[in-house]
């Protein structure tokens, strides 16, 4: 049990189903250990379950089918260090299981598609990124997947996407604005007219102005550079890698954008990268590469994706140390 002299931070990552949470939660994982985040999947919060939404004719993506109410209540709850008793959603049968006891460690960390959505919620959460896929790239990572691991047909996949896109634009994407971070998963600009959205291009959206926050930066801070490091200290084959960094605006706030377009093909390597970032938050050189060497087979490794997973996890830890203004030293990775 947490106590007053352990505060709880509550960190807030948001985005469709699909667009990398799983994975962004386990770096996280990595970064601070298991004993440090006590992890709560919003789904659990499904009011209807499966056969009640049918009836009702919504998603999981609208708000009438989630309780908010106990949403607040409980993590309000939580960020006080105290248990509670959570309601379980049943990916598997599409019902709602009896409640489950939860005691919050130092960091709690609501995942899921509303994390944003509720005002009352939304301030209870002292760090939050927003994970954001583009159209073009989700529609030909779930049509991989499903075609291949599930058997659906192309229409299938395309009609189930097109099914959830009303609710998707009117309750999940929206929220975005309130991120601390957005990152953008797009299709690379490197290869014209490509269909099979492997190669990526990345962008790392940062608030200026935002307490306790710092965003990262490329060479120069404040200034557009665009570079282009293959070569020498980076291999790169076809169709290369790309940095940008410059300031932007994003839904009315000032904003630093960081972007990798192509794929890296030594990780090792990218400690070339990491020398010329700055204010990336690590603790000490290279961290950065080595948390991305850790777990090459994590979905994202070998592009912006992951490093760019990776430096928020660091900024989020940052963050914490200066929201609980005390250095309390956590334990290395194992």
């Amino acid at each position: 049990m947490s106590s007053n002299s352990e505060p709880v931070v509550v960190i807030g990552v948001a985005g469709d189903s699909g667009c990398g949470k799983s994975t962004f939660l386990r770096r996280l994982t990595d970064l601070f250990g298991a004993d440090w985040l006590t992890v709560i999947c919003l789904d659990d919060y499904h009011c209807l379950d499966r056969k009640q939404r049918k009836v009702a004719g919504v998603t999981a993506l609208n708000p009438k089918a989630n309780n908010f109410d106990l949403m607040y209540e409980q993590i309000k709850a939580l960020k006080a260090g105290k248990s509670i008793e959570k309601p379980i959603y049943n990916h598997e049968t599409g019902m709602i299981d009896p409640p489950e006891p939860i005691v919050p460690s130092r960091i709690v960390v609501i995942e899921g598609l509303h994390p944003f959505y509720d005002e009352r919620v939304r301030e209870l959460i002292d760090f939050g990124v927003y994970l954001d896929l583009d159209d073009a790239v989700k529609i030909a990572w779930k049509i991989q997947r499903d075609m291949a691991e599930r058997g659906h047909t192309y229409e299938d996949v395309v009609r189930s996407i097109e099914s959830r896109r009303p609710d998707f634009m009117a309750y999940i994407d929206p929220q975005k604005q309130y991120a601390d971070v957005v990152i953008q998963i797009l299709p690379t600009q490197l290869i014209p007219n490509d269909t099979e959205r492997r190669v990526l291009r990345v962008r790392l959206v940062q608030k200026e102005g935002r307490p306790g926050f710092s965003p990262a930066y490329l060479f120069d801070e404040g200034s557009t550079i665009s570079w282009i490091p293959c070569g020498r200290k980076l291999t790169c084959s076809y169709p290369g890698i790309r940095l940008f960094y410059g300031p932007d605006e994003y839904y009315g706030h000032e904003v630093s954008v960081l972007e990798v377009d192509g794929q890296f093909e030594q990780l090792e390597e990218l400690i070339y990268i990491e020398q010329h970032l700055s204010d990336t938050s690590t603790q000490y050189y290279g961290e950065m590469t080595e948390l991305l060497r850790k777990h090459p087979e994590y979905p994202g490794s070998n592009n912006g994706t992951g490093l760019f997973q990776v430096l928020v996890g660091l900024k989020m830890r940052a963050a914490y140390h200066q929201l609980v203004s005390k250095e309390i030293p956590i334990p290395a990775a194992v």
